[in-house]
């Protein structure tokens, strides 16, 4: 895999990473308490295992409370010489009982992602195909846990064509 096809599939997975924005609407108080008590600012740093060497990369993240029900995200990662910036909502939708959370990037990715909660976490899952640069279609998973004050990211970028999959935990803190 070249260097120029590994960095733009990290900046993808980045977007993976962070991969979120929606309209919630109407959470109730213990909802909002939950999401506001991930207000402030957060770091993580991670590595990107399977490609033809570990990749490091660092990540940054403000979490800020919204209007109405919501917390409002904006984050960057350095990866590999370049800089991905995302930004995103996440919201009680108290009609469906469920978190939603949504994203939009500067590399013009946007995503969609519903919230399950279990106990006290709740887990965002987002599962899309891409098309990279080269016309390739690239499967990217990326799971997001709130859970116990902690945020944490995983994610995966399994290449159809051959079947490679590079996958990268990010665990963030305050």
């Amino acid at each position: 895999m070249t260097m120029v096809r590994l960095r733009g599939l990290l900046a993808i997975a980045a977007l993976a990473l962070f991969g979120l924005t929606a309209a919630p609407v109407q959470a109730g108080q213990a909802e909002l308490e939950l999401l506001s008590s991930y207000v402030g600012n957060w770091s993580g740093a991670g590595v990107m295992v399977g490609g033809e060497a570990p990749e490091a990369f660092k990540c940054r993240m403000t979490v800020a409370k919204g209007n109405q029900a919501k917390i409002n995200y904006s984050g960057r990662c350095s990866l590999v010489n370049m800089n991905l910036s995302v930004s995103g909502t996440i919201g009680f939708d108290d009609a469906i009982k469920r978190y939603q959370a949504a994203m939009s990037s500067n590399a013009g990715y946007t995503g969609l992602a519903i919230g399950k909660i279990d106990g006290d976490q709740i887990a965002f899952n987002l599962s899309e195909k891409q098309t990279d640069r080269g016309g390739n279609v690239v499967r990217i998973g990326s799971k997001i846990l709130l859970v116990n004050d902690k945020i944490t990211v995983d994610f995966e970028i399994e290449f159809n064509n051959s079947g490679q999959v590079l996958t990268a935990s990010v665990p963030f803190s305050r």
